[in-house]
C-alpha cells in the first residue's frame, strides 16, 4: 500500500504539471483531430461506424502516448528527477504513477469521440467491450509511451521526435485509414504487429461493424503488448535513470 500511495502522489503531481504542456496538447489532441478531419473529407464510401471507430482508436492512441513520454526527460531537465529517485519509491511504482496519469488523460479526452458517436447516433452494440478495450489500450499505449521515454536524453523535444517516428507508422498500418479486410496478405502481416490494430478491431466489433480477428484475440493481444511494454519500460528506466542525472 505504501508504494501505491506514492504512485498516486506522482499521479497528482503529473496531472497538475503536464496535462496542459504544449507537446501534450499538440500530440494528444490536435494531431488526431487534424488526422481525422483530413481523412473524412469527401469520404462517403465508408460506414460511419468505421469512421468513429478510427477516431476513437486514434484518440486513445495519441492521448495515451502524449503524456508519458515527456515526463521523464522534463523531470531530468528541471533537476527534479534527483529528488524522485532518492525518495522511498521504487522505479516500478514511479513508472506506474506516470502510466496512471497518462491513462486518466487519455480516458478524459476519449470522452469527446464518445460524445460525438452518440450525437451521430452510431449505436454501441457492446458497451462493456467498448469501454474495456479502450481502458486496456490506454494502459497499453501509456506503457509504450514510457518505453519511448527511456533514452537518456533530457530534452523533451528529442523524445517527442522519436515517439513520432514510432507512432505515425503504427497509425497507417493499423486498419484505421484502410480497412483491414481490404489489406493484401503482406499488409495483414504488418498490421498484426501493431497493438493499435487490435484496438481498432475491438472497437469496430463494439460498434457492430466488421471485425477481422476473434474478440478474445483482440483483448488477449492488447494484454500481451501491455505486459511486454511494462516489463521493457521498467528494465530500461531502471538502467537509464541514474545516467540522466
Amino acid at each position: 500500500m505504501g508504494q501505491l500511495s506514492r504512485s498516486m502522489t506522482i499521479v497528482r503531481k503529473n496531472m497538475v504539471i503536464y496535462y496542459l504542456k504544449g507537446p501534450v496538447i499538440i500530440f494528444g489532441v490536435l494531431i488526431p483531430a487534424f488526422f481525422f478531419l483530413a481523412f473524412i473529407m469527401g469520404r462517403k464510401d465508408l460506414p460511419l461506424s468505421f469512421l468513429m471507430a478510427g477516431l476513437t482508436s486514434m484518440t486513445v492512441f495519441f492521448t495515451a502516448t502524449s503524456v508519458s513520454p515527456v515526463i521523464m526527460p522534463w523531470e531530468a531537465q528541471m533537476n527534479t528527477l534527483e529528488r524522485l529517485i532518492v525518495s522511498p519509491i521504487s522505479t516500478a511504482s514511479l513508472l506506474m504513477g506516470d502510466v496512471i496519469s497518462s491513462v486518466i488523460f487519455s480516458l478524459l479526452i476519449t470522452l469527446i469521440p464518445l460524445a460525438l458517436t452518440m450525437i451521430l447516433r452510431v449505436t454501441i452494440t457492446d458497451i462493456p467491450i467498448f469501454f474495456l478495450s479502450v481502458l486496456i489500450s490506454a494502459i497499453c499505449f501509456s506503457a509504450l509511451g514510457m518505453v519511448m521515454a527511456a533514452p537518456k536524453t533530457n530534452i523533451p523535444s528529442n523524445i517527442m521526435m522519436l515517439a513520432s517516428l514510432i507512432k505515425f507508422p503504427l497509425v497507417f498500418i493499423s486498419g484505421i485509414f484502410v480497412p483491414i479486410e481490404a489489406m493484401p496478405p503482406w499488409g495483414l502481416l504488418i498490421a498484426s504487429i501493431s497493438p493499435l490494430t487490435y484496438l481498432m478491431d475491438a472497437v469496430r466489433y463494439s460498434l457492430g461493424g466488421y471485425h477481422h480477428y476473434p474478440l478474445a484475440m483482440d483483448m488477449g493481444m492488447l494484454l500481451i503488448f501491455t505486459a511486454i511494454f511494462s516489463v521493457v519500460a521498467v528494465k530500461l528506466h531502471s538502467r537509464n535513470i541514474p545516467r540522466r542525472i
